[in-house]
């Protein structure tokens, strides 16, 4: 997201902060040379100077008891965060109103504290929380009365949906366009011309036209939209004048011209120029990632040194979260290199085209993924080493067993996402098995249930059920097989909430089975095929990155075995059969 564009959603706080205030601010010249002053901090970036306006016209505002207009300058602040790519602070600032917010019970503001966090997801690339988010501010505004600032947020959502589903971004427009018409008529032309733009997209050309034609008659009466330079860009090119679309889109466009530079080539057919300017694109992309993990890196730094000088006993776990965040610079850099490499052996530019799209997608996918299921745990380890180290915090014993237990808990997500990704790359490039003679079968299930104990939640039970002789031992590889145990086990005690996970083990024609049952929450069966693909996620609010089972079914492979999931099985939940010859 661009400064440019964040600017805006500043314009349109500062337009709801008047509209909704009791005071006439209009005819307030105290309020006017504070906003004057704040607005130009602002736009010259002048951090400082800005935090000073903030807050004489935070102060100035509690004064006149107006906790509306109060908390819409707080969004401005986190809205000048992202704008310094201070996103880090930005999203604790946006929990912290979240929390002041239902702390005062100030439900008729909530929706400020969603609308930011939906700007800071759609800032890091994570389309599914900003959606969910902005769809809770539309949610809110109606239940509070603020329906003349809906029409933004249905467009908000549509910058998020049109990608990969342009007929659910028209939905939404049509949505938008109805409110406007009946209490924001001058939104009416701005949401048109966005409509026209995704028309084009699609590739419906006579819409396309037609709305292109009802934009210029709207621009000679005087109307204006921010979308207006990119439509006469894309016009351009419909017409064939492809220089003259790309001369303009660097003149008008900016940094934000990359992508439309290179749809305008492809329409085209010239491949080079289409294929230049997406690796510009993909640069652009690639440095506005890096300065998210290096500020998420420099604020986790900042929270783990404080932690560090109250608690000195947690150096190790700070040494671990440095670990994790290098580990994934470095995944970050191997992938970039990846397809920098495969791209610079291509021959035909169109195939290299396509294929740098789909890598640079894949990489997107990755990053967000990997960027919230870390997150999560560390901010949630984070938040329970504050509370230690807070001296007016005294948690009784119970209570400070159970957040040794969230932490302990959290500790070993993390530390499987990683395990995971590298026994995913050492199998990947290893060559043969080492195996070992007499490795006691029954102990090394019996240890694997003793340390998922204190994981399990309150209402299941872990069951070890061992049908196999007394002292019964074989040949294979202890560490791989005790690795496929865990990854079953670990998957059923996180899909199951209530009843049972049992872990059974026999011997039949020479084989080792070992069986995982739980009574979760099951797999519907067209899905019982692709559960086995790497980055498969059934349920995108579990943790994890999908590797598991992938895992566990390579690693059965290279002991000779294999692992499925029992389709006959009754239920309720799933059972995984995972068998090896003796």
């Amino acid at each position: 997201m661009s400064i440019k564009h964040t600017f805006l959603i500043v314009l349109l706080i500062l337009g709801t902060a008047v509209v909704h205030a009791n005071v006439d601010y209009d005819n307030d010249s105290v309020y006017i040379a504070l906003c004057d002053s704040m607005h130009d901090s602002f736009n010259n970036a002048d951090e400082e100077r800005f935090t000073h306006d903030i807050r004489k016209l935070e102060d100035y505002l509690l004064a006149q008891k107006d906790m509306h207009g109060y908390y819409t300058q707080r969004c401005n602040e986190i809205v000048f965060m992202m704008n310094n790519s201070k996103v880090f602070e930005a999203y604790k600032a946006a929990r912290q109103l979240s929390h002041e917010l239902r702390e005062k019970k100030l439900d008729k503001e909530m929706y400020m504290a969603y609308n930011m966090l939906g700007h800071i997801y759609r800032y890091c690339g994570n389309k599914e929380g900003a959606k969910r988010c902005f769809l809770n501010v539309i949610d809110l505004m109606e239940k509070a009365g603020y329906r003349e600032s809906q029409p933004p947020i249905y467009m908000n959502i549509v910058g998020v949906v049109e990608e990969e589903d342009p007929k659910e971004a028209l939905r939404l427009i049509d949505k938008a366009l109805t409110i406007a018409k009946e209490v924001a008529p001058r939104r009416v032309f701005d949401i048109e011309t966005r409509r026209t733009l995704i028309y084009h997209n699609m590739g419906e050309n006579a819409k396309f036209i037609e709305g292109y034609k009802e934009y210029k008659r709207g621009e000679a009466e005087g109307l204006t939209s921010v979308h207006g330079r990119a439509l006469e860009v894309l016009y351009l090119s419909f017409l064939g004048h492809t220089d003259e679309a790309v001369k303009m889109a660097r003149e008008e466009l900016g940094e934000e011209s990359y992508s439309t530079i290179a749809n305008v080539y492809k329409e085209a057919g010239r491949w080079q120029e289409a294929y230049e300017a997406r690796v510009k694109e993909t640069k652009a992309n690639d440095s506005i990632n890096s300065i998210i993990l290096t500020n998420s890196v420099e604020g986790l730094r900042t929270e783990l040194t404080i932690y560090d000088m109250e608690r000195k006993t947690a150096r190790a776990r700070t040494i671990t979260l440095i670990t994790i965040i290098i580990l994934l610079g470095l995944l970050v850099s191997a992938l970039t290199y990846i397809v920098w490499s495969r791209r610079r052996h291509m021959h035909q530019l169109k195939v290299t085209y396509e294929r740098a799209l789909e890598s640079d997608k894949m990489k997107t996918v990755f990053i967000q993924n990997m960027s919230h299921e870390v997150r999560t745990p560390l901010n949630i380890i984070s938040g329970f080493a504050q509370v230690f180290a807070d001296p007016n915090m005294k948690p009784e014993a119970n209570e400070r067993r159970q957040i040794a237990k969230m932490m302990l808990t959290n500790t070993h997500l993390i530390t499987n996402l990683i395990d995971e990704m590298l026994q995913l790359s050492i199998n990947e490039a290893a060559g043969e098995v080492n195996w070992e003679h007499n490795v006691n079968v029954d102990d090394l299930l019996s240890n694997a249930i003793k340390e998922d104990k204190e994981l399990i939640k309150r209402d299941v039970k872990l069951i070890y059920d061992s049908q196999l002789p007394e002292g019964f031992t074989m040949t294979t590889n202890k560490d791989m097989l005790r690795r496929m145990v865990n990854i079953l086990l670990d998957n059923a005690i996180k899909f199951t909430d209530r009843g049972s996970v049992t872990l059974r083990a026999l011997v039949d024609s020479g084989k080792l089975i070992i069986a995982v049952e739980d009574t979760g929450c099951g797999i519907p069966p067209e899905d019982s095929i692709r559960i086995f693909d790497r980055f498969v996620k059934l349920d995108k609010f579990k943790e994890g990155l999908g590797l598991g089972l992938p895992l566990c079914r390579m690693i059965a492979s290279r002991l000779r075995g294999f692992v499925i999931y029992d389709q006959s099985y009754a239920g309720p939940g799933s059972r995984f059969i995972l068998s090896l010859p003796m």
